[in-house]
């Protein structure tokens, strides 16, 4: 699914513990130097899915999100991380525990730890936090393969603070080179799956097997492109960390986006974000995910079966294009959608602008209203 619409724009950082957003203006062409295969239709929920299949890949989801936390600072930014082994050890990026000594841990069972960082680089995105309460949990199995082009992946995180959040896509790029200053990123992946900040830090996985592929550390403000790094390229550094913890950490100067709102995300991308993981849900027909990103008046209009009932017989959607436009503390979406849908035996093909208004209700975002005309 295409996040907006542009590749050559500027690439983000998610975080400063995930939670606020750092621009790279650089063009992405001038410094990404390796083929692509990003697939327009990447995270098109397969039609012909057998049952076990989807069992399979919820199985994985399931043991995966079990260790993977949502990092707080006392700032209230947040970040993501996985466990690493059973000595408690979560990795994440450096940005996002960068300036603090503990933070706080959740788990995808609500269940809340002290942190303490031991490690973190000065140049490579990459920190190590000790959990003690995690001590003894089963840690993700970190594949001991490069991934290639095509390859399907899960990536899981808490982007904007919606924690067990999941999305899927593939490997749309390898070997990726770019620095975003102080961090300099060799030999990445690019990712179709989409991201936001809070995913910062987070596993990419495996969609067949669950082991952690790399660590997802920055997207791009406009197209579906995330950046992760390879697991193998960093396990020397985290095993180092987790042998001899540093007991002094250095600080890291980070340039700090003057346009994020209070929250620490750009209203436009937390707007983007929001509709496509809204497609994104009802695509994996998670329409109980999709439902409760929608707003109190426009549920009291439509009650969650209806809701239901109206995207039974969608295969797919795909978001060609997103443009947003801010008015006050309320953000317009306008997206051209494709949709596959079941119409007597067939498959109907048909296009759709939708408009949708995006704000905050307790301080949450939420899709407010919405209206979609066919394009013919």
């Amino acid at each position: 699914m295409k996040w907006i619409i542009s590749i050559a724009s500027s690439l983000l950082i998610f975080g400063l513990a995930g939670g606020l957003v750092f621009h790279w203006q650089q063009e992405i062409p001038k410094q990404l130097t390796s083929t692509s295969l990003l697939a327009p239709n990447a995270i098109k929920a397969a039609s012909k899915k057998s049952n076990e299949q989807e069992k399979e890949l919820k199985d994985i989801i399931h043991e995966v999100q079990k260790v993977v936390v949502m990092i707080q600072l006392d700032n209230g930014s947040l970040g993501s991380g996985f466990l690493y082994n059973k000595k408690g050890d979560v990795i994440t990026n450096a940005h996002v525990v960068n300036g603090a000594k503990n933070v706080k841990v959740k788990t995808a069972d609500a269940r809340e730890f002290e942190g303490t960082v031991i490690g973190i680089s000065t140049d490579v995105d990459v920190a190590v936090v000790r959990v003690p309460g995690l001590a003894n949990d089963e840690p993700l199995k970190m594949s001991n393969i490069k991934a290639d082009i095509g390859d399907e992946v899960l990536a899981l995180g808490s982007p904007l603070g919606f924690q067990n959040t999941v999305t899927t896509g593939i490997i749309s790029g390898v070997g990726r080179e770019f620095d975003i200053a102080p961090y300099h990123y060799s030999d990445v992946y690019q990712i179709s799956a989409p991201i936001a900040p809070g995913n910062s830090g987070g596993p990419l996985v495996n969609g067949k097997t669950g082991e952690v592929l790399g660590i997802n550390s920055a997207g791009t403000d406009q197209g579906a492109i995330g950046f992760s790094i390879p697991i193998n390229n960093i396990l020397d550094l985290v095993e180092g960390w987790s042998q001899t913890p540093l007991t002094e950490l250095p600080s890291i100067d980070t340039e700090i986006a003057a346009n994020v709102n209070e929250q620490g995300y750009s209203p436009e991308i937390t707007a983007s974000y929001l509709v496509n993981y809204f497609y994104e849900s009802v695509n994996s027909r998670d329409y109980v995910t999709a439902y409760s990103l929608l707003g109190s008046s426009w549920q009291s209009k439509t009650d969650f079966t209806s809701f239901r009932n109206g995207y039974l017989n969608t295969v797919s959607t795909t978001l060609d294009d997103v443009q947003t436009t801010t008015d006050g503390d309320k953000v317009t979406v306008i997206a051209i959608i494709s949709a596959e849908d079941r119409k007597n035996g067939d498959i109907a093909f048909t296009k759709y602008k939708a408009k949708y208004t995006i704000g905050y209700e307790n301080n949450i975002p939420k899709i407010l209203t919405g209206t979609a005309e066919k394009i013919q």
